[in-house]
C-alpha cells in the first residue's frame, strides 16, 4: 500500500507541474485521502481546499482535515443561495434532482476558484463510486485529475489507515451529504464491502439477491461512462 501511495504521489507532481491545486472538501474518506495525497505531493502552499457547505451543512470534519494537513488558505462558500434559485425556478422538491443540482452548483464554483488561481481540481472519486454509477455527471465526477480513481471504497478506507488520517474518516457512514440522513449505503440497498467484492468478481460471501443488485445498479448506469 505504501508503495501505492508513493506511485500516486510522484503521479500527481507529474500532473500539476509548477500549477497549484484546488479540491472541494467535503469531510468523507474519498476528499480526505485526495486532499492529503495532494498536500504531501504539492506541499502545503500550492493546495487550496475548497468547503463548499450547503446553508448549515455541518463541516467539522472537513475543518479537521485541512487542519491536520496544516494548510491555511482554505475557501469557504455557502453554496445555499445559488442552489435555492435553481431549486425555485425549476420546482424541484427534495431528493436526487436537488441533490444532483447541488453537486453541480459545487462544480462551478471550484472550477471558478480554479480559473481564478490557474489552477487544477482535484477530483475525489473512487472506483466503486464510477464502475456502479455512483455519482453525479458534470458535477462531482468532474475534475482535472482524479488520484484516487483506481482505487474501491474499500481501499481508500485501508489508504486512510495507511496515511494514519484522524479515524472519524474511515469508520463514519460514507454520505454525499445532498439531504438529511441521506447515507450512501442506505441509498443504494448495499454496502460498499459489498459492492466492491461483487465489482471485483469474488460474489463468495454475499447474498445472491445483493449481488443481484449491484449488477442492476452497474447495468442502470453503464451509459454515465459511455456516453
Amino acid at each position: 500500500m505504501q508503495q501505492q501511495i508513493e506511485a500516486v504521489i510522484i503521479w500527481l507532481r507529474k500532473i500539476y507541474g509548477d500549477k497549484p491545486a484546488v479540491i472541494a472538501v467535503s469531510g468523507g474518506v474519498d476528499s480526505a485521502v485526495a486532499l492529503t495525497l495532494l498536500t504531501r505531493a504539492l506541499g502545503t502552499k500550492k493546495v487550496t481546499p475548497l468547503l463548499l457547505p450547503y446553508r448549515d451543512q455541518d463541516m467539522a470534519d472537513a475543518t479537521l482535515i485541512v487542519e491536520w494537513n496544516k494548510l491555511e488558505k482554505t475557501v469557504r462558500v455557502d453554496i445555499g443561495k445559488p442552489v435555492d434559485a435553481v431549486v425555485a425556478e425549476l420546482s424541484v422538491e427534495e431528493g436526487v434532482r436537488k441533490g444532483n443540482i447541488m453537486a453541480r452548483v459545487r462544480m462551478i464554483v471550484t472550477f471558478d476558484w480554479a480559473k481564478k488561481l490557474g489552477a487544477l481540481v482535484c477530483g475525489t472519486e473512487n472506483k466503486s463510486e464510477h464502475e456502479l454509477g455512483y455519482y453525479t455527471r458534470f458535477g462531482d465526477a468532474a475534475s482535472d485529475a482524479e488520484p484516487i480513481a483506481h482505487w474501491y471504497k474499500t481501499e481508500v478506507w485501508e489508504v486512510a489507515r495507511e496515511l494514519g488520517l484522524p479515524k472519524i474518516f474511515y469508520t463514519k457512514k460514507p454520505s454525499a451529504g445532498l439531504w438529511e440522513g441521506q447515507t450512501d449505503e442506505k441509498e443504494m440497498g448495499f454496502s460498499y464491502s459489498e459492492a466492491d467484492l461483487v465489482l471485483q468478481g469474488k460474489v463468495e460471501g454475499v447474498k445472491p439477491e445483493i449481488a443481484e443488485k449491484v449488477r442492476a445498479m452497474v447495468a442502470r448506469n453503464k451509459f454515465k461512462s459511455e456516453v
